[in-house]
Formats: C-alpha cells, structure tokens, sequence
C-alpha cells in the first residue's frame, strides 16, 4: 500500500444543491421533508438520516 492511500479513503457522494423553497423531496427512510427539491434524482435523505448514515458508514479505526 501507498502511503499516499488511507484505509477509509472518503467515498461521500456528491451531495445536489438544496431547494430554493417547497416542493421537498422526502426523506427515503424516516419520510420527512429534505432540504432537496424533489426533481432530486436517487436517495434523498432528511438531515437527521443523513447525519445518522455517515455516523454508520465512517470509518471507526
């Protein structure tokens, strides 16, 4: 292994830009209201489930 590289290299996806105002996309998992619009392609996720999922997926040592 490099030493350029990291065992938990980040793989955030790209997050889209948040809406200027209603419609809202809704959250895949709990079904509260985004910050995204709901033209918003793919998993769409509430600030809380997405805090909650970058809690689970970051790397723990």
């Amino acid at each position: 292994m490099d030493d350029d590289e990291t065992y938990c290299a980040p793989t955030a996806p790209e997050r889209p830009a948040p809406a200027g105002g209603p419609p809202y996309a809704e959250c895949v998992l709990c079904r509260e209201p985004t910050e995204y619009p709901e033209s918003v392609k793919g998993i769409t996720l509430c600030p809380v489930c997405e805090w909650q999922e970058a809690q689970r997926t970051a790397c723990s040592g």
